[in-house]
């Protein structure tokens, strides 16, 4: 198994692996080029998203500066607007379905560590040439259609959004979130159906 494979499977996979570190560059090139244009080259603006990301709807508008490890994880549906200065860390999946609004600031995360410091940072018997220090693992993050995220939201690895939800403004959001519902706080809970 590759640890592209492991990286998507959810194991412990080594972050500086040269197919990660290839696909990581080459996203770096695209961000760069994308933060840099024009807003009115709105044709080089689709062609460079085209490229970057894993799949992209009709419609979808991802304001500058945007910024993503990989870009080939994300999938984002139609009619999706993404404000500026949103960060999404796409180590696994991060699945936007169509409609969504997702507000200035929000950082979606799908790579996550041990927390046991012991079982996060490798000794140095433990670590070969070419490896990070830490241990690097992921889960994918899926939002469903017509979700309004509010600025300064943070979404953890693992979380399912449902459909028609409203995630207020600097929320966390660390466990599933169901469809029909207003939701914030810190951690991010249900106030009310809608």
């Amino acid at each position: 198994m590759t640890e592209k494979e492991k990286m998507l499977a959810g194991q412990l996979y080594n972050t500086l692996d040269q197919e990660l570190i290839t696909q990581y560059h080459r996203a770096r090139k695209l961000i760069k080029s994308y933060n840099a244009l024009d807003s009115e080259k709105m044709d080089d603006r689709k062609a460079i998203l085209s490229s970057l990301l894993g799949a992209k709807g009709i419609n979808v508008w991802i304001e500058a500066p945007f910024y993503c490890d990989y870009g080939e994880n994300i999938h984002i549906g139609d009619e999706t607007f993404v404000n500026m200065n949103c960060t999404f860390l796409d180590d696994n999946l991060i699945k936007i379905g169509k409609n969504g609004l997702i507000a200035p600031g929000v950082q979606i995360y799908t790579a996550t560590h041990p927390l046991k410091a012991s079982e996060r940072i490798k000794t140095p018997s433990e670590r070969k040439e070419g490896e990070p220090i830490y241990r690097t693992s992921s889960k994918p993050v899926t939002i469903g259609d017509n979700v309004w995220i509010g600025g300064n939201v943070c979404i953890m690895p693992g979380v399912s959004i449902g459909d028609n939800v409203t995630i207020g403004a600097g929320s966390v959001v660390t466990k599933n979130i169901p469809s029909d519902v207003l939701a914030f706080g810190n951690p991010c809970k249900v106030i009310k159906d809608i």
